[in-house]
């Protein structure tokens, strides 16, 4: 695991169904559902892009000039990227419990992340996104671990970190 930098964000929904993202670095973005479970999103630098879950725990990040970047999330809001950013979503908990655990994972909690891979093939991402589809349609509980902007996030933080 090579974590190089860290970084926290909230994220507030927003009347349109929209949401915005603020980053403890100044950073803003502003991210909307697109068909199925991607994730389309623009950033106060001009940036922009989708976010793609790959089965339970890999998002593939796909910027508008055709860069791509896979980030594994590793519960409580925390998702490890490939350029080793780790990013975490204080929203998830909201307040004072958001900010300690953004401080425990400076430290203890890092130790169970596991770097997502630099690269998949093709067939490599149509297989992790069919075992996806059918891990959802064999659910009893109906919900998914990208459900609704507004619903509980329980520990995974949504919504691709």
């Amino acid at each position: 695991m090579s974590v190089r930098r860290q970084i926290t964000y909230t994220d507030e929904l927003l009347t349109d169904g929209t949401v915005h993202r603020r980053y403890s670095d100044g950073r803003q973005e502003w991210r909307s559902r697109g068909p199925g479970t991607v994730v389309s999103w623009r950033d106060d630098s001009g940036g922009s892009g989708i976010d793609e879950p790959l089965g339970r725990s890999l998002v593939k990040r796909v910027y508008s000039d055709g860069t791509v970047l896979y980030g594994r999330e590793s519960g409580y809001g925390r998702t490890l990227w490939g350029d080793g950013l780790l990013t975490v979503n204080r929203s998830s908990f909201g307040g004072r419990l958001g900010a300690i655990l953004a401080a425990v994972a400076g430290g203890a909690l890092l130790g169970g992340l596991i770097m997502p891979p630099h690269s998949l093939s093709a067939a490599e991402e149509d297989e992790l996104r069919r075992q996806a589809a059918t891990q959802s349609s064999g659910s009893d509980s109906g919900s998914d671990d990208y459900g609704g902007w507004d619903d509980d996030p329980g520990d995974d933080g949504g919504d691709f970190g």
